[in-house]
């Protein structure tokens, strides 16, 4: 599957067009796979470990972007309490490991530090074949480390280290990186594995019990941003 395919006359076609190769990209993942990383995860967060996620450009902001799905979607009203961190967080030690290291080790090295056994990381690349991914991959292989990785392409070679292989099959990023489908449909798995790890959990008030501008009393949801 490639997108565009043609040349689209009027933006509301291409829409259209766009629209239905985003779905077919979706409907791509396979369930099983998709299944695997959901268990993957309760387990890590239910045991007390930590979720890493990293990624390059457009795949580092979908790596970031799982911050909110774990520690604020996963957790409000669940009692459950994710640990999640983001490789591709601060650019200051990135670039800091990048330019005294390698660029290639820049997600590897963290982990050396920061990750233990039982541990999971989860990749977003769309080709499978960025050397810092493949290195991460091959890193927590080799340390005990869950991985799952999201991949379009072939996969390449993060794909066949990866514990799980949640892969989008679309073939075509040209024109617009951020807005092909592979990207696009990267962060669906996420946001399915993490609805899915906080589904059998209660309800439960979180974070703040202070009084409201009346003066009464009650929780008051976390995600409630309203005065």
């Amino acid at each position: 599957m490639a997108f565009p395919g043609e040349i689209y006359a009027r933006a509301g076609d291409y829409l259209a067009g766009y629209r239905q190769a985003l779905s077919d990209a979706w409907q791509s993942v396979d369930q099983d796979a998709a299944n695997r990383a959901a268990d993957l995860l309760e387990t890590t967060i239910s045991g007390g470990h930590t979720v890493f996620a990293c990624g390059n450009g457009g795949s580092a902001a979908i790596s970031n972007h799982l911050l909110c799905d774990f520690l604020k979607g996963v957790q409000t009203d669940t009692p459950l309490r994710p640990r999640v961190i983001s490789l591709a967080n601060s650019i200051e030690l990135i670039t800091a490991i990048a330019n005294d290291i390698a660029y290639e080790d820049v997600f590897a090295y963290q982990l050396r530090t920061l990750a233990r056994p039982g541990d999971v990381l989860i990749t977003i690349s769309a080709s499978g074949n960025s050397e810092n991914i493949v290195r991460a991959v091959r890193w927590a292989r080799d340390n005990s480390v869950g991985s799952i990785a999201l991949t379009g392409f072939d996969g390449g070679r993060s794909a066949g280290l990866a514990d799980v292989n949640l892969h989008v099959q679309a073939s075509n990023l040209r024109h617009c990186r951020g807005c092909a489908p592979i990207a696009d449909a990267h962060p669906r798995p996420i946001h399915e594995a993490t609805r899915d790890a906080a589904r059998d959990d209660p309800p439960a008030p979180l974070l703040t019990s202070d009084r409201d501008r009346n003066g009464s009393g009650g929780w008051r949801r976390g995600w409630d941003s309203n005065p």
